[in-house]
C-alpha cells in the first residue's frame, strides 16, 4: 500500500512511525527540512522537502498511485486544498485534519467528499468524546463502546479489594463468565493473556463485557464506593475544553479555570450550556482550587498545552481528594511517566487522530480501530466476509497468532462474548485485541 503523508508534525510523524511497522510504502512531505531529517535518518521511509499544494511535487511523490493521501499540516486550508488536488490527480482516498468545528457537521463532510476529501479529522472533538466517556464512569480509566454499547471495553486499574487477583484467568474468566480479560498493562509490559495468566495488584486490566454486566464488573474489582461524576473542574480553556463542555451530559456541571482574562470572555460566549462557570485564575494555585470547591469535585480535567503542568495539576487534585483525574498529554514520551504516577485517564490527541486515520488503511470491512495508548495495544472491529478463514472453524482451532485475542462479537445487534467453541459467522462484528502483531495479517483472516 502506498501512503503519502503531508505534514511532518505531531500527527504526521507519529502516524509514519506507526505505519512503518506494517511495512507500508510511505512518503512524508513537508516544507521544513528540519522536520524531516531526524525521521528520515531513524526510520525506513522516503522524505520529501516540498509543498503539499504544489502540483509538481504531488506528481513527483507519486500521488497518482497513492492508496491514501493524508494531509495533517498545521494549516487546515492547506490540508483541504492538498486533498482536493491529490484526489484529482488519482489518489484513491484522502483525509484532512481540520481545526474548524463546522467542517465536521454531516452536511459539510458530504460537501467535502464531493470535492475530493474522503474523510475529515477534527482531533479536538475526538479527544472531547474520549474525555466525556471517561467521566461517565469515574471508576474506569478507559471505555470503548462497540455498536452503541452492545459490547463494552473497560480499562480498570486493579486495587486492593479486587476479588479476582492472583487467580488463573481460566478460573475467573471462563466460557460461562460474563467478561473476558483481553489485555493487561503491568509496569512497562503489555500482556495479551492466556488461561494460565493471573491479574496482579496495580495492573491496568482491559475487560470486554456486555452492558448489563457492567455493575457486576464494578463489584468484583472493588470499585462500588466510587461516586458518579456530577461536578467537573477543568484547567485550561482551549478548544478541546469547549468541545468537552458542550458535549457533557445534562447532569454534569463544569467549572473552567482559565489563566487568560480575554479567553475567559470568549469562553462565556462559546459555551452552549448554563451549567458551565468560567473562572479567571491559575489552575495550579492550590488555594484557588480549594476556594472553588475542588474537595467536593468528583473529577479534575487538565487540558492546558503543557503536559508537565497537566500531570502536576492532576497529582495535586488527587492529593486533595479528587478520585477521577484526566490529563491531556501530547508528548508521547510522557505517557508512560503519567501512567507510572497513577494520573488516571490520559488523553493524547495525535494518537486518537491516528486511530481514525489508520482505520482508512485497512479493508472496508474494518469498522473501527482504537489504540490503547497506555497499553501500546491495538483494538479493531472486523466484519468477516463469506468464506473467510475465521468463519471456517471454532475459535479454538483457528491458530490465532500469538499476541492476538478475540474479545467478543456483535451478531444481529446483540453483544456476545467469545469462547473456544464459538463459530464466527459472516457479517458478525468481531472485536480483536493485538500487541506487536501486523494488523494486515489479521485483516486477511477476515477477508
Amino acid at each position: 500500500m502506498k501512503i503519502i503523508i503531508a505534514g511532518a508534525y505531531a500527527i504526521g510523524t507519529y502516524l509514519a512511525k506507526l505505519l512503518i511497522r506494517n511495512k507500508y510504502d510511505i512518503t512524508l512531505m513537508d516544507e521544513n527540512i528540519e522536520n524531516l531529517e531526524k525521521l528520515g535518518r531513524d526510520y525506513d521511509l522516503l522524505t520529501m522537502e516540498a509543498s503539499p499544494t504544489s502540483l509538481k511535487s504531488l506528481k513527483e511523490a507519486g500521488v497518482a498511485n497513492a492508496d491514501l493521501f493524508i494531509a495533517v499540516t498545521l494549516d487546515e486550508n492547506v490540508n483541504l486544498n492538498a486533498c482536493m488536488m491529490a484526489k484529482a490527480l488519482g489518489a484513491k482516498k484522502t483525509v484532512a485534519k481540520v481545526d474548524t468545528y463546522e467542517y465536521v457537521s454531516p452536511e459539510n463532510t458530504e460537501l467535502f467528499k464531493t470535492l475530493g476529501v474522503s474523510s475529515i479529522i477534527y482531533p479536538e472533538m475526538l479527544a472531547a468524546k474520549d474525555i466525556i466517556n471517561g467521566l461517565k464512569m469515574s471508576w474506569v480509566r478507559q471505555r470503548w463502546d462497540v455498536h452503541d454499547g452492545a459490547l463494552t471495553m473497560l480499562g480498570i486499574k486493579l486495587r486492593e479489594g479486587c476479588e479476582i487477583l492472583d487467580k488463573p484467568l481460566r478460573e475467573i474468566s471462563g466460557p460461562d463468565d460474563p467478561f473476558h480479560i483481553v489485555a493487561v498493562k503491568r509496569g512497562q509490559e503489555t500482556i495479551i493473556p492466556g488461561g494460565n495468566d493471573e491479574l496482579k495488584l496495580n495492573d491496568l486490566a482491559y475487560f470486554m463485557t456486555t452492558k448489563n454486566y457492567i455493575p457486576y464488573i464494578r463489584k468484583i474489582v472493588g470499585k462500588e464506593k466510587y461516586v458518579d461524576v456530577k461536578n467537573v473542574m477543568i484547567m485550561g480553556g482551549g478548544t478541546t475544553a469547549v468541545r468537552a463542555v458542550n458535549t457533557m451530559p445534562e447532569y454534569m456541571n463544569a467549572k473552567i479555570i482559565e489563566i487568560n482574562e480575554h479567553r475567559c470572555e470568549e469562553l462565556n460566549e462559546l459555551f452552549d450550556t448554563e451549567d458551565a462557570l468560567v473562572i479567571n485564575g491559575d489552575g495550579r494555585d492550590l488555594s484557588l482550587l480549594t476556594e472553588e470547591g475542588v474537595r467536593s469535585t468528583q473529577a479534575f480535567v487538565a487540558l492546558t498545552s503543557n503536559a508537565e503542568t497537566n500531570i502536576l495539576a492532576c497529582l495535586s487534585a488527587k492529593s486533595m481528594g479528587v478520585r477521577k483525574t484526566v490529563a491531556m498529554v501530547e508528548n508521547i514520551d510522557y505517557v508512560n511517566m503519567a501512567e507510572s504516577l497513577d494520573i488516571g485517564t490520559i488523553v493524547n490527541k495525535k494518537v486518537i487522530a491516528a486511530s481514525h486515520i489508520y482505520q482508512m488503511m485497512l479493508d472496508v470491512n474494518v469498522h473501527n480501530v482504537k489504540f490503547l495508548t497506555t497499553a501500546h495495544a491495538d483494538v479493531a472491529e472486523f466484519i468477516p466476509v463469506q468464506g473467510s478463514k475465521v468463519t471456517m472453524k471454532p475459535v479454538k482451532d483457528l491458530n490465532i497468532p500469538r499476541g492476538m485475542t478475540i474479545g467478543g462479537l456483535v451478531r444481529h445487534g446483540e453483544g456476545l462474548l467469545v469462547s473456544g467453541n464459538t463459530v464466527i459467522e459472516p457479517g458478525d462484528s468481531v472485536v480483536v485485541f493485538c500487541h506487536n502483531v501486523d494488523m494486515k495479517k489479521i485483516e486477511k483472516m477476515f477477508n
